[in-house]
């Protein structure tokens, strides 16, 4: 058990609070009031002149499934053998001590969401997990949590260069469609034999997942949006770097979006137009809005940095504070386990040595659960 006194209080929400203790028991949060007398059976923690947020959440990364420093033997986030893998999930491939799980508590991160990379029109599931343990199965929170799909250069240069389909961007949205197709015809019939791939898709066919799309430029994004209405299926837009050329079409859509990564090179023509404004616009129309490393493409560990060159380019502290705690448990669907400090919600918080919002300040201790890790 564990109270928390003195420190400026960011909870996720967009609110700062002062003058108030955080009790923790059970890992899970149970008071953020004017406490006067702590019970004495909890572990008091001073956190004078700190500031406490709670755990940050990256929503789109390939942790543990692309081991660092690892090479070919540690690369298990694409399935390269055929443009349409729906039947892996990437909670097969994902090693709990990899160094990256470690990177991302030290840099105060608590919940990421894991995927398959972007090779493939369809890529496989996605699993939504804790940053501490070894058991990747008690890690979990959601799983899973989405269907990883792609457009654009990725699926039509890996496969197309193979003298598969797709070759072109037409391929890309045309072996989407008949995959959806398909599906929809074999939840139609009866006495099927099962097959893996289709049972994957007709989840989202039925609305239990979103169908999480790889796209970066303005006609990819249009291309998501419409299949989203043909098919009538919920989507998120993962990386949305041309979004600010259709912030307000895309607002219409009841879409959530992840910004990122933009600390990256532009090393294809899809990032060309790539800049940290983007989150401002498309927060600006109304669109909800991650910030996301999309590591090992920028290292988590920067998750926080790339809050604060958003902040640079207009967002506010709270709004970029939020698209990495409680707007990004929303992208995820888990809002009511993590992402703000609330009664009731997973005692996942960060103490920093300062406004974490100054890149000269730390994650001095992190907590999951309610315990430190």
């Amino acid at each position: 058990m564990l109270a928390i006194k003195n420190a400026t209080i960011h909870d996720g929400l967009g609110n700062m609070i002062k003058d108030q203790i955080i009790l923790v028991k059970n890992g899970k949060f149970t008071s953020i009031d004017a406490v006067e007398n702590i019970p004495q059976e909890y572990e008091v923690i001073d956190a004078n002149h700190k500031t406490v947020t709670p755990g940050l959440i990256d929503v789109h990364t390939h942790l543990g499934v692309s081991e660092a420093g690892v090479g070919k033997e540690g690369s298990d986030f694409n399935e390269t053998s055929d443009p349409v893998t729906a039947q892996v999930r990437a909670i097969d491939g994902i090693n709990p001590m990899e160094v990256g799980f470690e990177d991302a508590r030290r840099a105060g991160i608590t919940t990421v969401q894991v995927m398959p990379g972007s090779a493939n029109i369809i890529g496989g599931e996605m699993v939504v997990l804790k940053t501490a343990g070894k058991i990747v199965d008690e890690m979990v929170i959601a799983s899973p949590s989405g269907l990883k799909a792609a457009t654009g250069e990725n699926p039509k240069t890996f496969h197309g260069d193979k003298g598969k389909m797709p070759t072109t961007r037409m391929g890309v949205a045309a072996r989407l469609r008949e995959k959806l197709i398909e599906t929809q015809n074999y939840l139609n019939r009866d006495n099927v034999d099962r097959q893996l791939d289709l049972e994957n898709i007709g989840k989202v066919l039925k609305r239990e997942i979103p169908l999480r799309v790889h796209a970066h430029r303005a006609d990819d994004i249009l291309t998501v949006l419409r299949i989203k209405r043909e098919f009538d299926i919920n989507v998120t837009i993962e990386h949305c770097t041309e979004g600010h050329h259709i912030a307000d079409y895309i607002a219409k859509h009841d879409v959530r979006v992840s910004f990122g990564p933009t600390m990256s090179t532009r090393s294809k023509v899809e990032l060309k137009d790539k800049g940290w404004s983007t989150a401002k616009t498309l927060i600006d129309a109304g669109v909800p809005c991650s910030i996301t490393t999309d590591h090992p493409v920028v290292g988590i560990e920067y998750l926080m940095t790339s809050a604060i060159h958003a902040v640079k380019n207009g967002l506010t502290e709270q709004q970029a504070l939020q698209a990495i705690t409680y707007n990004a448990a929303k992208h995820l669907d888990v809002e009511d386990r993590v992402g703000s400090i609330e009664t009731g919600k997973d005692a996942d918080f960060v103490i920093w040595s300062g406004n974490p919002f100054d890149l000269r300040n730390k994650a001095e201790r992190v907590f999951i659960n309610g315990e430190e890790v």
